[in-house]
């Protein structure tokens, strides 16, 4: 028998073996090599089969998954609340615990994640870095670019509405929506008793009842608002020299490519709104939903 001094190679001195030749980083294998070498072509072979998004990670396809399936197992020991991702249970256990960690340096305002503080910077920087390669609309927020590539260039909309049958192109748009049917008001002040159905009007109250928060202020007339999002809304429609979307069919200019589609109904004889009570079917979507109450009250059903 022959003695020798080798000895296996560690998985420290193995991982030489996958270098990325991008960027000069070693894996300590070849299948997170090729996980990582994604980083840099942008490949994202896993897809949700349905709604589309596509992600670099299987685990992250698991986890957007939950949204589908509504599978949620991080449980907030103080409400209750469920969170599909530990990363979000976390978060919002600050809001309990009131902690806002993560503070602007130009205005003060905090926040409980630092996510929505480097949004939050592009307020005072004007930085837009995810451009749209359809129409170079150019967004503060990768979300926002991803709605918008959803409602203007594709036609999906995979989150229907149990009640009315309207569909939507994100599932917080469909939760939004439920709250007409159901009147549901899950958004409490903890200054007061009052209950809202949507973060905005809660942060509408905080701002007028107990002076918490940030006004959004026109520079044009002085008008204030409670989200950055009614400010731009109002800077089109009282301030804009130019309706940017144009209907095709007749001259009707308008300011958002929303109310736009909302106008192109005129001139369809498709009725998509169906009412889940009935078989009556709606232009408009607010004509299923003044039709739903009607119906269900008729019907005797509750909360609606």
């Amino acid at each position: 028998m022959f003695l020798t001094s080798e000895r296996p190679a560690s998985a420290y001195e193995l991982r030489g073996k996958y270098k990325c030749t991008e960027c000069g980083k070693c894996c300590e294998s070849s299948y997170h090599l090729a996980r990582h070498r994604r980083s840099h072509s942008g490949e994202k072979p896993f897809e949700c089969t349905v709604c589309g998004k596509r992600f670099t990670r299987a685990e992250g396809l698991v986890r957007h998954s939950r949204i589908h399936s509504g599978e949620k197992p991080y449980n907030c020991h103080v409400c209750n609340k469920a969170f599909s991702e530990s990363g979000s249970l976390n978060c919002h256990l600050r809001v309990h615990a009131g902690e806002k960690p993560f503070k602007c340096h130009v205005c003060d305002k905090a926040f409980s994640e630092s996510s929505n503080l480097g949004v939050h910077m592009r307020v005072h920087t004007g930085d837009k870095p995810y451009k749209c390669l359809l129409c170079n609309k150019c967004f503060s927020h990768s979300v926002n670019l991803q709605q918008h590539k959803r409602r203007i260039h594709s036609n999906r909309r995979p989150y229907h509405c149990p009640y009315c049958g309207k569909l939507f192109v994100v599932n917080s748009e469909l939760k939004s929506h439920v709250r007409i049917h159901t009147g549901a008001k899950p958004y409490s002040s903890r200054d007061c008793s009052e209950c809202f159905t949507s973060l905005n009007q809660l942060k509408r109250h905080l701002l007028k009842s107990h002076n918490e928060g940030t006004w959004f202020t026109c520079d044009i007339c002085q008008q204030q608002f409670s989200t950055r999002a009614e400010l731009n809304l109002h800077s089109l429609r009282r301030h804009a020299v130019v309706k940017p979307y144009v209907c095709s069919e007749c001259p009707k200019r308008f300011c958002t490519a929303a109310e736009l589609r909302l106008h192109h109904l005129v001139h369809s004889d498709i009725k998509r709104f169906s009412c889940g009570l009935c078989d009556k079917s709606y232009k408009f979507p607010l004509s299923v939903v003044n039709h739903f109450k009607k119906c269900a009250a008729e019907l005797g059903f509750c909360n609606v």
